[in-house]
């Protein structure tokens, strides 16, 4: 991670925000679900976001601004069923980011968590099941152009 934030700099300097997005998902009971599946939710919703963001932070702190933008869930403050990895993932990201942000606010760096409910991208179509395999899930008929449009909003403010 370390070597790819260098190489953005150089083409992006400077580089005002970060809008993290990705992960993956599950669909399993926790009786039901392996610890690799914890593991690689954990390292993936949880480490890979708090991982770019660490490397590019002294960047921010070092010209006074940045923006950090971070596409979780609504199920990181609301569990829900044969989602116990997923959740703890992203409610963990959530307390990262509530944390870095009152540390970096004399830094002039801000922080925005969106926090969607059900929309239409492979996040839910690549959940994990219990073994760590990936089913056929059905999604919500919400499209990602439609979220972009709603998530701009918050950002803005």
């Amino acid at each position: 991670m370390n070597q790819i934030v260098p190489e953005a700099l150089q083409i992006f300097e400077p580089i005002d925000s970060l809008i993290n997005n990705g992960g993956i998902s599950q669909r399993a009971l926790v009786i039901d679900t392996e610890i690799s599946v914890y593991k690689k939710l954990i390292a993936i919703d949880y480490l890979g976001t708090v991982a770019l963001t660490k490397a590019l932070l002294p960047n921010f702190v070092a010209h006074q601004a940045g923006h950090f933008v971070t596409v979780s869930t609504v199920m990181e403050k609301f569990s829900s069923p044969l989602r116990s990895g997923y959740c703890g993932a992203k409610h963990a990201l959530h307390s990262f980011f509530d944390t870095l942000g009152l540390e970096h606010d004399k830094d002039n760096i801000k922080v925005t968590l969106i926090c969607p409910g059900f929309f239409n991208t492979d996040v839910a179509r690549n959940a994990l099941i219990g073994d760590g395999k990936q089913p056929n899930t059905k999604v919500n008929p919400l499209g990602v152009d439609d979220f972009s449009i709603r998530m701009l909003r918050p950002i803005e403010k």
